[in-house]
């Protein structure tokens, strides 16, 4: 696995990208052209926001199979061209979060109190106390437009202050606003309210320029604004006109509409305002986090695990990725074990998910089983990002189905394949913490392990059968690590499950299904 490191990364990805096989070319400041002209040998790429992850890079990248976005925005990088090719773009949302929360409550601070106005009266030589008197947060009302990671930690700090959070995210619910001590409100209920409006939301349409000048009207007299998050988000030349007229008391940016500005850029140049150079995640802290956690999701991604803050796959909340990760290890060789059982064309498949697992997003896992069915059906690379769109564009049916019934298991996964001759079904769970076991194959109860070399048969409930497979393995100087057995009743068919060290050859699994007591046998590789 090769990968290039194209930004400079702080110290904190070499320890997670070692072992066997694994190539890692740091080399910051490639230009465009330098870059086309050796993406191509790359399978992995890791960029900062300087970096900027064409088409044509991603046309040029033939074996690339995972980007990695060292921070949360992926501005610079064109998703719907890595989705098309099957690659994963993973980001490093989670390892700034603190850094960005506390640089805002930072800037909050240091607007309210006028410390970089009073810093630079004093190296001028002046002591002016009266014309830096400041204000207090507590009792004032803080508007945050964006709830996610980082306005949640900006709430939680700004209670400790004696502030009241009021606050818009068309996705935080009113129950984790409840829990949290914040009252959720409309746009114009926080322009309306707040004494302090500070964003945190992600650039989109729906988000560019929320603060223009018509948002600035409906502000209280004397409002404060502050953009830790993306320049965009604020209309500049809109706020530079509030602050003018003085309905804008004053505001802190780290962020802007282009970056950098000019050096006589009017809002900086302003008494009013505070501005920092992008610093939101520039911490020690948070960069050594933020550099492991992309080169562990890039290793992830390209030894075909399932990843976490991956970007054009479904999403899974990073404090949920633990409970969901052992079924979509699940999933995938569940849908790579019923592909290889399976004979005919593949037509639908239906994936029934029962018990707790339900608390959380099934779709992850429904890609992972669609990952592991249609891999072996193409010379394409099939992974995680493009598995539903290869398996709908060839015609292939999916259907998710919900119970929160089942007695017997905490979870289970059952995948039924319909295919031009025949229907098979698959049922498995995990055990413990991350063992895969299948359940059921049809209507054979039969509980095995899900890994590695796999010989299935499927015979006639009759003495010695077992002896003489153990026997011909044997023979073969094959090692049979586990086995499960099944049968629907006594003396009627059965079915056995072999994890053996080493595939058989053709020749063997030929002599196996030639026995007249075996009605099938089937070599399947997880």
């Amino acid at each position: 696995m090769n990968i290039l490191i194209a930004d400079a990364l702080s110290d904190g990805w070499q320890d997670a990208l070692t072992g066997d096989g694994i190539q890692v070319n740091a080399n910051p400041g490639l230009s465009s052209d330098e870059l086309l002209s050796v993406i191509g040998k790359y399978d992995g790429l890791i960029v900062r926001s300087a970096t900027q992850v064409t088409r044509d890079l991603i046309s040029a990248g033939t074996s690339l199979r995972a980007i990695g976005r060292a921070g949360a925005g992926v501005d610079n990088i064109d998703i719907d061209a890595a989705t098309e090719r099957g690659i994963v773009v993973l980001n490093a949302p989670g390892g700034n979060t603190i850094s960005t929360a506390e640089h805002t409550v930072a800037m909050m601070l240091a607007l309210s109190r006028n410390i970089p106005q009073a810093t630079a009266s004093i190296r001028s030589g002046k002591w002016d106390r009266r014309s830096y008197t400041g204000v207090e947060l507590e009792g004032k009302v803080l508007g945050i437009i964006g709830v996610g990671r980082v306005g949640l930690q900006v709430a939680h700090r700004a209670r400790a202050f004696g502030m009241r959070v009021i606050a818009f995210d068309p996705v935080f619910s009113s129950e984790m606003a409840e829990q949290n001590q914040i009252q959720l409100a409309s746009n114009d209920e926080i322009f309306a309210a707040s004494d302090y409006i500070t964003l945190h939301a992600p650039l989109i349409k729906e988000t560019r320029h929320v603060i223009d000048d018509d948002a600035i009207a409906r502000c209280k007299d004397g409002v404060r604004i502050l953009n830790c998050a993306r320049g965009g988000l604020v209309e500049d030349a809109a706020l530079l006109r509030g602050i003018e007229s003085g309905k804008v008391a004053g505001a802190a940016l780290d962020v802007f509409e282009v970056e950098p500005p000019p050096p006589d850029y009017p809002l900086a140049m302003r008494e009013e305002v505070i501005c920092t150079p992008h610093l939101g995640a520039s911490t020690h802290e948070a960069q050594e986090k933020v550099a492991r956690q992309i080169a562990v999701s890039v290793l992830d991604a390209l030894k075909g695990n399932p990843v976490q803050g991956a970007i054009n796959l479904p999403a899974v909340d990073p404090e949920m990725f633990d409970a969901i990760q052992p079924y979509m290890v699940l999933g995938d060789r569940v849908g790579a074990l019923i592909a290889q059982l399976s004979d005919g064309s593949l037509k639908k498949m239906t994936i029934d998910y029962q018990g707790e697992i339900l608390e959380h997003a099934t779709s992850p896992m429904t890609a992972a089983v669609l990952k592991g069915a249609v891999s072996g059906l193409s010379n394409e690379p099939v992974t995680y990002v493009n598995a539903p769109i290869f398996a709908r564009k060839r015609g292939v049916q999916i259907e998710e189905r919900r119970s929160t019934n089942q007695p017997d298991y905490v979870n289970l996964i059952t995948v039924q394949a319909e295919t031009s001759t025949e229907t098979t079904t698959v049922t498995a769970t995990v055990f413990g913490k991350r063992d895969p076991r299948l359940i059921r194959i049809d209507a054979y109860e039969v509980k095995a392990k899900l890994e590695g070399h796999l010989l299935i048969c499927c015979n006639k409930d009759e003495p010695g059968v077992v002896g003489w497979m153990g026997t011909l393995l044997a023979k073969q100087n094959i090692n049979i690590a586990d086995m499960a057995l099944g049968r629907e009743s006594r003396g009627g068919d059965a079915i056995m499950v072999f994890n053996i060290d080493e595939p058989v050859t053709s020749e063997v699994l030929e002599k196996i299904e030639s026995d007249p007591l075996v009605l099938w046998a089937k070599q399947v590789e997880l």
